[in-house]
């Protein structure tokens, strides 16, 4: 057959993804702090971004959940010519304010990845305050708050202001140098000495001389190789170390294993010498670095905030410290607009206010996404919200898609890193998404009602009457709870609770204690 050339017209979907829905899907995934880090490294890049120190927070509130229904219903029959659509398009005054003549189409949104559909957002929304026109000092001279905070000191720190005090060898303090660079999170010591000294090229007996020097420093157990090291320095510390404490500290497998004949044999004291000196080694620190140094723990700041209504629902609002404002600076775009010269010049111009305009839509989206998410799952989650964890109902992702008419890997995004303040705590948002698990009559439980109601019957069981994960499956199922033992110990598992026999122990070790 003879080769020759033809032309063919094929019709096929393609995926594209624009550089301003990456965009958009990127900032819909991010939490809070990436947001606010992402948004100010536009506010450097872009001349025509400015913060909005406007008070519009029309955005930020949302129907009560109540309300929500009915406003769906009258909404769908209004839009029903147009077709589904994924969010309803709030106006807002920046984009009436940018000059036509370099508006470009910006109405794609998430779900154009997955469908053909689009819809546009606008801004977001402020903080609730702000710091700017703060200066390092005031008109009075004095110092700001921050200024007068002391500076935290590291563990590294403290134990070398230490070693400068104790030894005055520069060879050994070169030496403790090099053991407090080894020390882990918890302060202990995570290098073979013999490895050290081959490395540093200095005899064993120096290194461990210096080491004993440094374990004498404070936090009290520092620079140990255990953790029954670490118990003995302390001990020693307070004057407890005695044999029987010792042979104690030795055998601290058996203590966790809850074999106190053994302990008693081997010790050589009677119970209540026993009972003194366990509440003793509990009373120690383990990880001596932890209560000096750490990281600071960073508060959880809600993305939403859920209270009740006067009328007996719940009112879903954004947080506004969370949610950025930006808009376009019309006025500068004008200015500059003005002067512009060259076809390169007017290019960029343009480029930045198409850019800025896409970052004004991509954050208004994205709020009014998360609020609708978070609005339907208070929806759905009403009885949790009303009477606790046991009765949370089943909800998946696919749920919550449904009924706001988006997809599934949206949801998804939204519900990521994004807290929920609520009169029972603040929740990420995926904690309120848990597998069915089946029950009688047909009605299905939460797997999260399920864990909870687990913990209820073990911290409910005594010494006399440990319940095994048979004896849990048994009352669960007589509650109408189908589930499997294996599941059960899964639950368990995961909750840390120990299996039956070592609770037995542990429960058995406590009434001899007592």
């Amino acid at each position: 057959m003879a080769a020759t050339q033809r032309l063919e017209l094929r019709q096929r979907q393609s995926l594209v993804m624009t550089p301003q829905l990456q965009q958009a899907i990127k900032l819909l995934q991010l939490s809070n702090l990436e947001l606010a880090a992402e948004v100010d490294r536009e506010l450097e890049q872009n001349p025509l971004l400015d913060r909005d120190e406007g008070a519009n927070d029309s955005l930020l509130e949302g129907p009560s959940v109540d309300q929500q229904a009915e406003a769906a219903d009258s909404a769908n029959e209004g839009e029903a010519s147009e077709g589904p659509r994924d969010i309803d398009v709030l106006e807002h005054s920046t984009a009436e304010q940018l000059p036509s003549a370099a508006e470009a189409p910006l109405d794609t949104d998430y779900e154009n990845v997955y469908t053909n559909s689009a819809a546009g957002e606008g801004p977001g929304s402020e903080p609730a305050f702000s710091t700017q026109g703060a200066s390092s000092t005031g008109d009075d001279g004095e110092y700001s708050l921050e200024q007068r905070l002391s500076e935290s000191i590291s563990l590294r720190q403290h134990l070398t202001v230490q070693m400068q005090m104790e030894i005055s060898d520069p060879t050994d303090r070169a030496i403790g140098v090099c053991l407090i660079d080894q020390l882990d999170d918890n302060g202990y010591l995570s290098v073979d000495l013999v490895e050290l000294a081959a490395q540093l090229g200095c005899p064993l007996e120096r290194i461990e001389d210096v080491l004993a020097v440094l374990q004498g420093f404070e936090p009290t157990g520092i620079f140990a190789r255990s953790l029954a090291e670490c118990l003995a320095l302390q001990l020693k510390e307070r004057d407890r170390y005695d044999p029987a404490m010792q042979v104690l500290v030795e055998n601290l497998e058996l203590l966790a294993k809850g074999e106190h004949a053994r302990l008693l044999k081997i010790c050589g004291v009677d119970h209540e010498d026993l009972a003194d000196m366990i509440v003793e080694i509990k009373a120690l620190d383990p990880r001596p670095a932890l209560t000096f140094e750490g990281e600071v723990a960073q508060p959880v700041v809600p993305d939403v905030l859920m209270r009740p209504d006067r009328k007996g629902g719940w009112i879903v609002e954004l947080n506004s410290e969370t949610v950025p404002r930006v808009l376009v600076n019309s006025d500068y775009y004008a200015q500059v607009s003005a002067h512009v010269r060259s076809k390169k010049e007017r290019e960029y111009l343009n480029d930045r206010l198409q850019s800025a305009n896409w970052l004004v839509k991509a954050l208004h989206q994205r709020a009014t996404t998360i609020l609708k998410v978070s609005t339907e799952i208070v929806r759905q989650q009403d009885a949790f919200f009303r009477q606790g964890v046991e009765h949370m109902r089943p909800l998946t992702l696919r749920d919550i898609a449904t009924e706001i008419e988006m997809h599934e890997s949206t949801v998804s995004r939204v519900t990521s890193n994004k807290y929920m303040a609520t009169p029972r705590g603040t929740f990420e948002l995926k904690y309120f998404f848990t597998a069915s698990i089946p029950g009688a009559n047909g009605t299905a439980h939460s797997a999260e009602a399920v864990r909870h109601r687990i913990r209820l019957l073990i911290d409910a069981e005594n010494c006399r009457s440990i319940l095994s994960d048979d004896t849990i499956v048994e009352l669960l199922r007589k509650d109408g709870v189908d589930i499997a033992r294996r599941t059960v110990a899964k639950y368990r598992e995961a909750m840390r609770i120990p299996s039956s026999v070592q609770r037995r122990r542990e429960k058995a070790g406590l009434v001899n204690h007592v």
